[in-house]
C-alpha cells in the first residue's frame, strides 16, 4: 500500500513543475519519495523518475504503430496501460515505502469522458492504494469570465468520473492578473459561492454579440449545475512559495488519509500540520490577494469580495 498523489490538470496548468517541487519540498521535510510518470508524451523530465510509462509504451510508438493522431494515441496508451495494469502495479509495490506522485497526461478528456484513466485509478484503489487527486489550474483564466465558466465545467466533470477525493488547486497564483483584473475577490474563485454572478460580466466582455445572448441560457444552466452539485471550491498554489506548498500539502494529506496514521510512520507533526485549526479567510485567501494583486482588487477582497474593479455586485 503506497499514499500518493494523481496530478491532473489541463496542458500548461504546470503539472510536471509541481511534481519536481513537491518531490524536493517532501524530501525536505523527511518523507521518502517516488514520482512515476504516466504522461507517455512527455520526454523531457526535469526530474529523476522512478517508474516511467515511456518504458512501456510511447506517444509516437502508439501514433506510427496504429496510424493514429496525437489524441487517438493517448487514448491508446490510457487503453494500453489499464490493460497492463500489473506494469504499475509491480512498480508500486517496489515503491510501498514511498509516497508517489503518478504525474498525469494533460488531455482533460481521459478525466471527463474517457473511462480508462478511471479504471486504472479504481484499480489501484481496490489493491488498497490510498490516492487523492491533484487538480490544477492556471490561476490566469479567473479573470476571464468565460474561462473560468469553463474551468467550473471541467472540474466537475473530472470528480464525477474519476470519483476520487480530490483537491483543486489555482496554480501559478502569482501569475493569476497576467491577462487582467479579476471581476471580484479572490475568495469569490477559491470558494465559488453564487457563480451566477459571472454571467453579467460574461455578456459584457462578448459585447453583448447575438452568439452571446443566444447561449445565455446554457451558460446559466451550466453555471447553477456547479452550484446545484457543490463540489467544486479551490485552493491557491505557489510552488515556489513555501506557505503556499504547506497549505496545500495540508489539503490533499487530508484527502488521502496520509495524516491520520500510515505503515510509514506519519508522527505527530505530521498529523497537526493536516489536521489543525483550519484558517480564516485572511489567512486563506487574504494574503494571497495582497501578496499577487494590485491595490483596487486588494479593496475589493478586504471588502468581502462583493465589488470588482468597477465596484459591482
Amino acid at each position: 500500500m503506497v499514499f500518493g498523489q494523481v496530478v491532473i490538470g489541463p496542458p500548461g496548468s504546470g503539472k510536471t513543475t509541481y511534481c519536481h517541487g513537491m518531490r524536493q519540498f517532501l524530501t525536505a521535510v523527511g518523507r521518502k519519495v517516488a514520482v512515476i510518470n504516466l504522461d507517455p508524451a512527455n520526454d523531457i523530465l526535469p526530474y529523476e523518475v522512478d517508474a516511467d510509462i515511456r518504458s512501456l509504451i510511447t506517444l509516437e510508438g502508439a501514433a506510427e504503430a496504429c496510424g493514429l493522431g496525437p489524441n487517438g494515441a493517448l487514448i491508446y496508451c490510457a487503453e494500453f496501460l489499464e490493460a497492463n495494469l500489473d506494469w504499475l502495479q509491480e512498480h508500486l509495490e517496489r515503491l510501498h515505502d514511498c509516497y508517489v506522485l503518478l504525474d498525469m497526461p494533460g488531455q482533460v478528456e481521459l478525466y471527463t469522458h474517457h473511462g480508462s484513466v478511471r479504471a486504472v485509478l479504481q484499480g489501484l484503489l481496490a489493491r488498497n492504494h490510498r490516492l487523492c487527486a491533484v487538480h490544477l489550474v492556471d490561476a490566469h483564466h479567473c479573470s476571464d469570465p468565460a474561462k473560468f465558466i469553463s474551468v467550473l465545467l471541467v472540474t466537475l466533470s473530472t470528480m464525477v468520473q474519476l470519483e476520487l477525493p480530490q483537491v483543486n488547486l489555482l496554480s501559478k497564483i502569482d501569475l493569476i492578473e497576467r491577462y487582467g483584473e479579476l471581476a471580484f475577490g479572490l475568495d469569490f474563485y477559491t470558494d465559488v459561492v453564487d457563480p451566477v454572478r459571472l454571467l453579467p460580466f460574461l455578456l459584457e466582455r462578448e459585447g453583448n454579440s447575438t452568439f452571446a445572448r443566444r447561449h445565455a441560457k446554457l451558460n446559466e444552466a451550466i453555471v447553477e449545475m456547479v452550484e446545484d452539485f457543490s463540489l467544486v471550491s479551490f485552493g491557491t498554489l505557489n510552488i515556489q512559495e513555501k506557505e503556499s506548498v504547506v497549505r496545500a500539502l495540508r489539503s490533499i494529506d487530508k484527502a488521502n488519509g496520509y495524516c491520520f496514521g500510515d505503515p510509514l510512520g506519519a508522527d505527530a507533526g505530521i498529523f497537526t500540520c493536516a489536521a489543525g485549526e483550519p484558517e480564516w479567510d485572511d489567512e486563506r485567501v487574504g494574503s494571497v490577494a495582497e501578496r499577487y494583486m494590485n491595490e483596487q482588487d486588494l479593496t475589493a477582497e478586504l471588502g468581502g469580495g462583493q465589488g470588482g474593479p468597477q465596484g459591482s455586485s
